[in-house]
Parts: structure tokens; sequence; C-alpha cells
């Protein structure tokens, strides 16, 4: 049975349209992603958010006469709530109450291929859990701690056995994340050894970080379709760091990474949960901040990302941007500026350029030099090869 659902956000102090509606409409795509139909939306503006019921009481009728209107099963809030929050409005509206927060991590754990992003996903879930939850009268009856018919003890709370439960049970999900990290980090200095140097994309969710990647796979004959990763126009497409070696022209390689996007009010389990993955981006040489042109204040986005950045300890590596998404708007591209580079990757427009760009920090201090070889030396060297390898020849001849 498909779920129906209205979404619910408070604009608090008047909060500027476009960054509000735009929030309104991520909130709408991430309900979608989960396969939610959205139905609707309830705003209200106020100064601060009412500690009890997220909205006022007058709004809850209005919300409630939404909900019997369009059938609605579900309650999406735009918010991080309460247990209170929580179990209050669901209470007052006779309707399951999910936040924010709780979508993005339904997105993470049906979307999660990987073995160890799904360990990461359900640890994320557990935690958010935790604190949250709820039963009725019934379900958080006390138990009898007596082995006789009378009952001579308190016994445990069903809501305590149940905090313990999902407390064990996080405990095994972190050891088994501990040995998939301890694998990942061998793997990380497997690659050191080849002293490569280590390009991240990062960026917001949907900017284009996977079709860049793709992109440049294609540029450089890597054509094979196992190379390439996920590209798709929806949220959190990508869930897994993905690193791929990028020889160029001129033999010189790289690594290059793609990284699980971020968003706006990402829930801090999350990000704790997937620190592990976002290790790749700490050890990078150069990142490449992928941001969505498109959108009228971008300048949002990249906060967002930044932000997220230093939550995680990224702080002093060297970043280019890559504007992305540029076809859709009245601009001659490719165009590089001081900052960056404005492209299309849909329209494979300024990939080159954008790789000259990387090529340009890399190998900065590499030196080109031409070597000036005598004939008689170069005879000597050939000869020389030959003695070496001779009785390798006899012996495979034999």
């Amino acid at each position: 049975m498909e779920e129906i659902s209205i979404l619910v956000c408070v604009n608090i102090n008047n909060q500027e349209a476009l960054d509000f509606d735009y929030s309104m409409e991520e909130l709408k795509q991430l309900s979608e992603a989960c396969g939610i139909n959205v139905k609707g939306q309830v705003t209200q503006n106020l100064k601060a958010i009412h500690k009890d019921t997220y909205v006022g009481k007058g709004k809850i009728e209005e919300i409630r006469a939404v909900v019997e209107d369009n059938e609605a099963t579900v309650l999406i809030v735009n918010d991080e709530l309460s247990p209170s929050q929580i179990r209050n409005l669901g209470k007052a509206l006779a309707i399951c109450v999910i936040d924010r927060s709780m979508v993005i991590l339904e997105i993470f754990s049906y979307g999660a291929k990987t073995r160890e992003a799904k360990l990461q996903a359900e640890v994320a879930q557990l935690q958010y859990m935790l604190p949250r939850l709820i039963g009725s009268r019934l379900y958080l009856s006390r138990q009898g701690g007596g082995s006789t018919l009378r009952n001579r003890g308190a016994g445990k709370t069903k809501l305590e056995l149940d905090r313990r439960q999902i407390e064990k049970k996080i405990v095994t999900l972190n050891k088994r994340l501990e040995t998939l990290v301890k694998e990942r980090q061998v793997q990380r200095n497997r690659r050191k050894k080849q002293h490569l140097p280590i390009v991240s994309l990062v960026g917001y969710t949907n900017a284009g970080k996977s079709t860049i990647m793709n992109r440049i796979i294609e540029l450089f004959g890597h054509c094979k379709e196992t190379k390439k990763v996920l590209e798709k126009d929806a949220l959190f497409a990508t869930l897994e760091t993905s690193v791929r070696q990028i020889v160029l022209e001129d033999k010189k390689s790289f690594l290059l990474t793609d990284t699980v996007g971020f968003v706006d009010k990402l829930p801090h389990h999350l990000v704790k949960a997937f620190r592990s993955t976002l290790e790749e981006v700490i050890e990078s040489d150069l990142l490449i901040h992928v941001v969505d042109a498109s959108y009228v204040k971008m300048e949002n986005l990249i906060k967002v990302t930044e932000k997220t950045l230093d939550d995680i300890g990224v702080d002093s590596i060297p970043m280019i941007y890559a504007f992305n998404k540029n076809d859709c708007l009245d601009m001659v591209i490719p165009k590089i500026v001081r900052e960056g580079i404005y492209l299309s990757a849909k329209e494979n427009i300024g990939i080159e350029e954008l790789v000259g760009i990387v090529k340009e920090y890399l190998y900065k201090d590499y030196l080109l030099c031409e070597l000036l070889i005598l004939k008689e030396m170069l005879r000597l060297i050939l000869i020389k090869s030959v003695l070496c390898f001779q009785p390798l020849i006899k012996k495979k001849a034999f």
C-alpha cells in the first residue's frame, strides 16, 4: 500500500522565500526518493518552534483537515523533532509522524549496496531511534520481578529492555564496522605506496559529481562499463565511495574519488557513522567542489558543503570549484575563472579544461627535461641489457 504524506514546515523569523521554497521542494524530493507520495503541505510563520507540538496549537486543526482531505497516512516535518514533539503530534493527529532526519536515514538504508554502507546506515538509524522509543501504556507496563504470583520486585520496563537490546546491537555493528574500516585502511596504505596523488569530488547531493567522474573516465579511454559509477538525476544516488585510477595521455596518473553528497540538516548520526567512508576525502591532495550553478542561491549549497567538510576535519586541503549544470543557463561555457570552471557534465562541455586545471595543480612541481643520449652510450646500454637477460633466455629455451 502506497504511503500518502503531508509536508509540514515552520518558517522561523520570515526566512527568505527562495530559501524556504527550496527547502520544502528538497523535502518533497527526499520523500519521493523513499517511495512516499506527497499530496500537500502546510507551513507556518513563527518566531520560534513550539517546544511541545513543533507548530502552534491552532495550526494543528488546519493540518488535521488537510490530512483528512487527502487521506494521508504519514506526516513529514522539515526539521528534526524531539521525542516529545513526535509523541504529541502523533497523538493529536492520530497519524504516523516522521521528521527530515528519519527520511534521509531511510534513503540511506534502502539505497545502501555495499556491506559497509548497510552497516553504517543501520548504526545511524539505531542511534537516532534510541532516544525516541515511544510506546503505549500497555507496552510500557512493568514485568513481574518475582517467581511467585506476588510481584516482589519492580521489574524492568519493556522500554528499558528495548533500549538495552538496541545498545547491544549498536556495539555489535560497530565492531563489524571496525573490521571493515581496517580493511579500507589497508587499501589506502597500498595506494599510498604507489605515490599517486588523490583527487576527490565533493559537493551537495545531485550536483553532478558522479557524472563528472564518468566523463573523465570516458575521456581517457577507460570506457569499460565496470569502471563507471552510478549516474542518476536523484538525491543521494551515490551512497558509497568509489575510487578510479585516471591515466593521462602523458602517462601521468592520479586517483579520482567519488564521494557521498551532502544535504542541509544532515543528521549528525549519519555523519558520525559514515566518518570512516569520508576519511577518503581527508587524505586527498586536491578537492573538486562540484556546485549546482543552476540554483539561484548556490552560495547556500556551497556553505552547507563547506560546513560538513569542516565537521569531518577537512580544512587545509586545496579546493577548486566545478560550477556544473550551466547548460540550463544562458552562458557561454566552458568558462575558466580564478576559483575554478563553469561547465556542463551532462553535455560533456568543459571536462578537458577541468582536467587541465587539475594537472596544472598536481604536477606544478614537475620539470620537463630533454636528454641527449650519444649513440655509443646507447649501444653500451643495449649490450649490457642483452648480457643481463641472456641467462634467462637460455634457461627459457631449454
